[in-house]
């Protein structure tokens, strides 16, 4: 029941819409599960650091689908030990695979990994 006071003293009574209210609406998709969020949210945290996002995207930009760690200090400006701890964030996060060859490491994108972020995104 929706009852109205007006200025001149008059009161409306009206009855109140027989849908659900728009707060109590059904959700037309499943929430993400705690486990869902918990490992989206590691995946977001690794990538939101500025230099984690741009060492994502020089190994993705390049021409043959890998970077050698040598190649990745001097366009981010850090050291070695420093650029191999953003990186070894980004390979537990599942963005990067890192292959050893001899002492050199090299890294390219886990294949579809940056689209599955993309797609958990824009469903969230």
């Amino acid at each position: 029941m929706i009852v109205n006071m007006w200025d001149d003293g008059r009161v409306t009574i009206t009855e109140a819409p027989t849908e659900q209210a728009a707060c109590c609406a059904v959700p037309e998709r499943a929430p993400l599960a705690e486990d869902a969020a918990v490992a989206l949210a590691r995946t977001l945290k690794a990538i939101a650091d500025p230099t984690r996002l741009r060492l994502v995207s020089i190994v993705a930009a390049s021409g043959d689908g890998e970077v050698c760690v040598c190649d990745l200090t001097e366009p981010v400006g850090l050291s070695q030990p420093t650029v191999s701890h953003h990186l070894k964030v980004l390979v537990e996060a599942g963005l990067l695979r890192r292959e050893k060859r001899g002492t050199w490491a090299y890294y390219s994108l886990v294949p579809g990994a940056l689209g599955a972020l993309a797609g958990t995104i824009s469903s969230v």
